[in-house]
């Protein structure tokens, strides 16, 4: 309700930009802890001292203007460095246009336009019109393996299989024929399997693979089709316009986080990444100071997920003289005795965006175990494993127990 109300709009850093919300808000869907707080930037009140609209409407009275940033002392035996990545401004040497059009956006906007949690809703649209496109072309290597003002003469390795994954989506989210081609230097399937996944690309989805030097992109006319002209691998120059045109933009770290590992002594590579070994990769050059995601290097998710375990069991091994001295028993709520109870079942089905719900009819699915024997509840979630579901079902279990 206070998100409602509030009169101010801003850009949406977590929708890349091309979205607006609230100056009370919610970072994003699946935040933890998933609860609103008010931008003292960007707040009426904060800025003009008048408004306070929030509060009025805010059914829990949780607004608190008052409320100050507080810093804390804490003991701890390690750190785990995990600051995330910055993706490269194509904007700061704009030889593609990126500021001109609407319609050339980067890979992270892409990813935004394509969620089903995104200002689309998961619809495949063009920016400047809504409509829904019938070309789109991926740029690779932009801003990397490059060494123009701002760029990083790295491979950012994830961002030829994101292309060929944005491509594959985009065809299973148009509603008519799509045409997607991307434009590229050398195709880096960095990965298990993941040269296979582009090679099914290829050869089942029907992406185009264009090994191309990129010349220039202009618009036409005022249609926001673009028209990009290249060179192929034969040396003949080629023409061919698109809807939308993405940009695989490189990885690097934030200055953020620079200026983190700085702080706190760690040594950092060339390129700003935290120095490691080959056998060591999440140890830092600190003692106690550990590293995993991007923050060690450019990588998938999946990736990441593999280096933060490693770097939380190597933390958890050092620190293990100290295990166990800190511990409180956990009081655990009196059992309920249900026996001779008929059963109650709860049926959370979930839509997972548009992964389950593109292709099974969720909303029947709920309706249908309604008619179940035992079903006392039912309802469908957007996404389960997000926390405002599981604080919701926690609820809801508690209320038809």
């Amino acid at each position: 309700m206070c998100a409602e109300k509030c009169p101010k709009k801003v850009i949406n850093e977590y929708e890349a930009g091309i979205a607006k919300r609230k100056a009370i808000y919610v970072k994003y869907p699946q935040a933890v802890p998933l609860k609103y707080a008010i931008d003292a930037e960007q707040c009426i009140y904060f800025k003009k001292g008048k408004c306070r609209a929030c509060e009025k409407f805010c059914p829990s009275g949780a607004i608190r203007f008052d409320d100050q940033q507080k810093d804390l002392t804490l003991d701890i035996g390690a750190i785990i460095l995990a600051s995330g990545i910055q993706v490269y401004d194509p904007g700061t040497h704009d030889i593609y246009g990126y500021r001109k059009s609407p319609n050339i956006v980067t890979s992270l906007e892409f990813e935004r336009i394509l969620s089903s949690s995104g200002p689309y809703g998961g619809h495949l649209l063009r920016p400047s019109d809504k409509k829904e496109p019938e070309k789109i072309a991926w740029l690779q290597c932009i801003g990397s393996r490059d060494t123009h003002i701002g760029a990083r003469g790295y491979c950012s390795a994830i961002c030829c299989t994101s292309a060929i994954k944005e491509a594959m989506l985009s065809k299973e989210h148009s509603k008519g024929p799509l045409d997607t081609a991307i434009f590229y230097m050398d195709i880096r399937t960095h990965g298990k399997d993941f040269e296979r996944y582009y090679n099914r690309g290829k050869d089942e989805s029907g992406l185009r693979f264009l090994k191309s030097k990129i010349t220039n992109i202009v618009p036409v006319g005022d249609t926001g089709r673009q028209l990009i002209r290249y060179i192929d691998e034969t040396g003949k120059r080629v023409e061919e316009e698109f809807d939308i045109v993405v940009l695989s933009v490189g990885l690097g770290v934030s200055k953020e986080g620079i200026d983190l590992g700085e702080k706190l002594g760690v040594e950092l590579d060339q390129y700003n990444f935290a120095s490691t070994t080959s056998f060591e990769p999440v140890k830092t050059s600190v003692p106690g100071i550990f590293v995993c995601g991007a923050f060690e290097a450019p990588q998938d998710i999946p990736s990441s997920v593999i280096e933060s375990s490693a770097a939380a069991g190597v933390a958890g091994s050092s620190l293990s003289e100290s295990r166990w001295t800190l511990t409180k028993t956990k009081e655990i709520p009196e059992e309920i005795n249900v026996s001779g109870e008929p059963v109650r079942t709860g049926v959370f089905v979930c839509r997972c965006g548009t992964n389950i719900a593109g292709v099974v009819d969720v909303p029947a699915v709920v309706e249908y175990t309604k008619t179940l024997p035992g079903v006392v509840f039912a309802q469908e979630n957007m996404f389960s494993c997000s926390q405002d579901t599981q604080v919701s079902g926690n609820s809801n279990k508690r209320r038809h127990q």
